[in-house]
């Protein structure tokens, strides 16, 4: 990335604390070598620590671009192999303060530009983008609560993954079968084997409205499920037009399983 102009000392401020938060004494002497940034203060609070390290820097040099460095350091994906969930939050903490100066951080552990955030309210309705279009479009409350750290870090791929989830989830839970995709459905939807009905099933439109839904079920699963829960996320490319209109879809089937009884 080119040299980024200084930032305002609020914001130098604001990412001192958070990294400060997300950092131990001892990472942030690896993190401050590894992004070139002095150390002229190692035994202070470490917030405070990071503060006069970050001001030093843009004060000898009248950029920030190894501020951002040590950004991205802390936030390095392979530090967070196993903790996703924690990760994905520490984006949703981060780019708030980022947004200001035009940076946001994404899970793939780029830094991108962005149009500046003029307002504290854009900048949090900006990190929290998807959720808001997602409560514009009245999404089933399930969804919001399966895939909450996804949505709030505007991961679209993932936020679809779990959203699917939530559909097995709450079938396994209507059932007691705990069959996956495509297997779940036939076991219970579809067929002699199935044991969940979502209207009476009296009539021949409502046996077909069943049918339908199971089938559209299996259709989501074959689409969004399986290659998302396999392929590398990099191969995969879902835009935030097609996850919201995925994620309303299963909103809908959300809504009809609420409604569902056992036979």
């Amino acid at each position: 990335m080119p040299t980024i102009p200084p930032v305002s000392s609020n914001i130098i401020e604001m990412l001192a604390r958070f990294c400060g938060g997300i950092n131990t004494g001892p990472e942030i002497s690896m993190l401050l070598l590894q992004a070139r940034l002095p150390d002229p203060d190692p035994q202070i609070t470490k917030w405070k620590r990071l503060h006069n390290a970050f001001a030093t820097f843009q004060n000898k040099h009248n950029a920030s671009d190894h501020i951002i460095t040590y950004v991205k350091l802390a936030l390095d994906p392979a530090r967070y192999t196993n903790s996703r969930d924690l990760y994905l939050t520490r984006i949703g903490e981060v780019n708030p303060i980022l947004a200001f100066i035009g940076l946001e951080f994404r899970e793939d552990g780029k830094m991108y530009r962005v149009d500046k955030a003029k307002t504290l309210s854009e900048a949090v309705l900006r990190a929290q983008r998807l959720r808001t279009l997602l409560e514009q479009r009245n999404v089933h409350g399930d969804i919001l609560k399966f895939a909450e750290s996804e949505i709030a870090s505007d991961n679209y791929f993932h936020t679809v993954l779990e959203a699917m989830k939530s559909v097995t989830a709450k079938i396994r839970s209507l059932t007691g079968i705990y069959a996956d995709g495509a297997d779940l459905i036939d076991n219970t939807l579809l067929g002699k084997k199935r044991c969940l009905a979502i209207n009476p099933l009296k009539t021949a439109s409502e046996q077909g409205e069943q049918t339908g839904f199971a089938n559209l079920l299996k259709g989501l699963y074959g689409t969004f499920r399986n290659p998302t829960a396999h392929e590398p996320k990099i191969e995969w490319h879902l835009s935030e037009e097609d996850a919201l209109d995925v994620l309303s879809v299963l909103s809908y089937v959300h809504r009809k399983l609420d409604n569902a009884h056992r036979i």
